[in-house]
């Protein structure tokens, strides 16, 4: 009790806060409007958004891993549930059915991340997911999320295929304005003021926004807190999405595993079993909600690694405090109204940003691999084939059948699918000594 007390958590708290909204807000905004959905059901979904990850971080923190770590929607899934829909476009597939196979999909995702969870298999997989699949993990992840973005600050409106769009050169020279703002206060400014350079760019760029652009919609005072089940659409079986769905739950322990092994240094000591088991029981339960509710799915933030060394707040009692401040956020119906009513261009443009910092993750976990031009091919492949496919029209892909080619046409699930299978077959550690050895051998011979 005396701890809550402290004014110096509340400050930290509010830190939290501002670091937990900034991840979050634009997730359902674009979800919402790559999905078509009215303006009312993107505020519920924004509401429902604060409400859940509040919660969710509180549950991590006192019933998980026990660890001042996020617990936000995924941008794995983010990244999943916008391409399905650039993707079901080119195919001419209903939104509603998509949305509706995704729930499926998600609810299985979520309950197989709970079975994993209560039987203990999360530090059995740990070890499928070295410094090189990390590190891949990474790089696509960011590489995918940035090519969002970008579309995003270039005015391209979300969901649409490739083809359709254009791009709006006046919101495009805002958006780029706004992110050399970002990464001028995150390279130039103090530290003070450098944890707070995306809350400042998005509050800058949205005020610039409106007095150059004005605003679309205004926001309703009776507005209430309400929500339904599967706003995406009504639950149903389409074989590919539900697979592609299962799989990226499946990957999305990669999030887990990143966050938890980030902060061991931190926190001096090795993650534990049990701290694997509730934490991927909670992300299960979490995930299973989320497909009712129509959310992305939940998993821990790799991300939130940079902010605990950039505060040093280690402590999970302001960690608490912010988590329960996002929760009062989202149970006051005006405020989600508000900020439903945020330019996806501005958003885009100050996440853009951020998340190019995914680079030096992905840089961080290749250190601990050993290349030469033997084994360079358990990096190389998953790369560039991820990344080639990435860059491919979905319209390539219709010739495909329907049960893999939501799978077969996204770059990220290809690419982290083929670096775990190449790490765990073959033994590039040992070949690459091997080549190594018989190389100086051969030096010596000549000499």
């Amino acid at each position: 009790m005396k701890e809550l007390l402290k004014s110096s958590n509340w400050i930290a708290g509010l830190q939290w806060l501002f670091f937990i909204f900034t991840n979050i807000v634009v997730i359902p905004i674009t979800v919402g409007a790559a999905f078509d959905l009215e303006q009312n059901t993107i505020v519920s979904l924004l509401q429902l958004s604060f409400i859940v990850t509040g919660v969710a971080c509180i549950a991590q923190a006192v019933l998980g891993h026990k660890r001042a770590i996020m617990e936000g929607q995924s941008g794995l899934w983010w990244g999943v549930f916008l391409t399905l829909v650039v993707a079901a476009a080119a195919q001419e597939m209903p939104l509603s059915v998509l949305g509706g196979s995704l729930a499926v999909g998600v609810i299985i995702s979520g309950i197989i991340t709970i079975v994993i969870g209560l039987t203990g298999l999360g530090s059995n997989l740990s070890g499928l997911f070295n410094s090189s699949v990390m590190g891949v993990f990474m790089f696509l992840f960011g590489c995918q999320l940035i090519s969002i973005f970008m579309k995003g600050m270039l005015g391209i409106p979300f969901g649409n295929p490739a083809e359709s769009g254009h791009i709006h050169v006046s919101i495009s020279l805002l958006s780029i304005i706004v992110a050399a703002f970002v990464i001028i206060i995150s390279v130039k400014a103090s530290a003070n003021i450098r944890k707070y350079g995306l809350l400042i760019g998005i509050i800058i760029g949205w005020i610039a926004y409106v007095f150059i652009f004005g605003s679309d919609a205004s926001i309703n005072p009776e507005t209430s807190l309400d929500f339904k089940l599967f706003p995406l659409g009504k639950p149903t079986w389409d074989m590919g999405i539900i697979l592609t769905a299962v799989l990226t739950g499946l990957l999305n322990t990669a999030n887990t595993f990143g966050a938890l092994k980030g902060t061991d240094a931190m926190y001096k000591t090795d993650t534990d079993d049990k701290q694997y088991r509730n934490s991927f029981t909670i992300t299960g339960i979490f995930t299973c909600l989320a497909g009712l509710l129509g959310l992305v799915p939940y998993a821990p933030y790799v991300s939130s690694i940079g902010f605990l060394r950039q505060t040093g707040i280690i402590e999970r009692i302001p960690f608490i405090i912010g988590g329960f401040m996002f929760f009062i956020m989202g149970i006051i119906p005006q405020i989600g109204a508000f900020f439903s009513l945020l330019p996806l261009s501005i958003g885009s443009a100050v996440l853009f940003v951020a998340y190019l910092q995914l680079f030096n993750s992905s840089w961080d976990f290749f250190k601990h691999v050993h290349f030469n031009t033997i084994n360079v091919y358990r990096t190389a492949i998953p790369l560039f084939v991820g990344i080639i496919i990435m860059t491919m029209p979905a319209s390539y892909f219709e010739t495909l059948p329907n049960t893999i080619r939501p799978l077969i046409s996204n770059g990220l699930l290809v690419g982290i699918t083929l670096s775990l299978i190449l790490e765990n077959v073959i033994p590039w550690d040992k070949l690459g000594k091997q080549h190594e050895s018989n190389h100086e051998s051969q030096r010596n011979i000549v000499q």
